[in-house]
């Protein structure tokens, strides 16, 4: 069976639970990505951005696509995130053209998760969608859809009624407000929406797709949640934000309330990772704070036995 991982932009090929190096057959390391990567199937996972706020140029903004069979699922579209999908079909991910983004699920409303999503309405439509996007988040999403509209309603004017051949259709957005539980469903995957606890935002869920091979979970952003737990049971994919723990003692008090009441710590993440018994563990959204990520992936690996890697951009699981 092979497995395909995109890291850095580069697409290449394993044997599941061996490593194939200059023609040898070499067992890998434990915990290494050689051993633990899925057979070939239907789903694949595509980390577009593994970013925070802060500005880190080989960061994007937080954005996952689940991609079943040639349909891609955006989770999250933080800053770069339609340039960062095109990377990813450069390197062999096609569904991830432009004109293919249209469904989107967002966690919560910070701007690190949505500065994107002008990006996403009006980028794939000049480019060709033909349909209008389907956008499933929190209370406060249709207002932000109606604001971004209208902040660019002269250059749809222009472009519809101009002399740029633009349909009239690919730059709408039908908005839907959810609640927990099952907020989508088509014949390739079922989406469940499930509330996590992100400091001060009264909405804010992560999400489980189950396809026809796989099972994935996507914390969004969240402190420590049974809800995250609940939800995964087994998942074959959880992905999971994190923050370095020794980063954090460095911290000052003032930061360190606030990270505490809005974000998992790797000690955290170990105990909640043991508990949810995913088959693949994957960091993401990571603060580092001066660690590095050999060492906070360690920090991790010292309370939880399970798989567990470390996600960059355009990594595919």
């Amino acid at each position: 069976m092979r497995a395909f991982i995109l890291r850095g932009g580069r697409l290449g090929a394993v044997l599941l639970g061996f490593a194939v190096i200059a023609g040898c057959t070499v067992e890998p390391e434990p915990g290494s990505r050689a051993a633990h990567e899925p057979a070939a199937g239907r789903t694949r996972v595509v980390l577009l951005g593994t970013g925070t706020p802060n500005a880190e140029p080989d960061r994007s903004g937080s954005a996952v696509a689940v991609v079943v069979d040639d349909t891609p699922y955006l989770v999250d579209l933080g800053p770069g995130v339609v340039r960062r999908a095109t990377a990813a079909r450069r390197a062999g991910i096609e569904a991830l053209a432009p004109s293919n983004l249209r469904i989107a699920f967002v966690t919560h409303l910070h701007t690190d998760h949505t500065l994107g999503y002008p990006d996403f309405i009006f980028t794939p439509w000049v480019l060709e969608r033909d349909e209008p996007a389907e956008v499933y988040g929190p209370p406060g999403i249709r207002a932000m859809t109606d604001h971004l509209l209208a902040a660019y309603g002269q250059d749809v004017r222009v472009r519809i009624d101009g002399l740029e051949p633009a349909n009239p259709v690919g730059y709408q957005v039908n908005v839907h407000e959810i609640e927990p539980g099952l907020i989508y469903e088509d014949e390739r995957v079922r989406v469940t929406a499930f509330p996590v606890d992100h400091g001060g935002w009264t909405h804010a869920f992560g999400y489980r797709f189950d396809t026809p091979d796989r099972s994935v979970v996507i914390s969004g952003d969240t402190r420590p949640s049974s809800a995250v737990v609940e939800a995964c049971g087994g998942c074959d994919v959880l992905i999971h934000e994190v923050y370095s723990q020794a980063g954090f003692d460095r911290r000052s008090p003032v930061w360190q309330r606030y990270h505490a009441a809005f974000h998992t710590s790797t000690v955290e993440l170990a105990e909640l990772a043991t508990r949810a018994r995913p088959g693949l563990l994957v960091l993401y959204h990571q603060l580092l704070w001066g660690s590095t990520p050999e060492e906070l992936l360690e920090e991790v690996r010292e309370g939880y036995d399970g798989a567990v890697v470390y996600g960059d951009d355009l990594d595919v699981f």
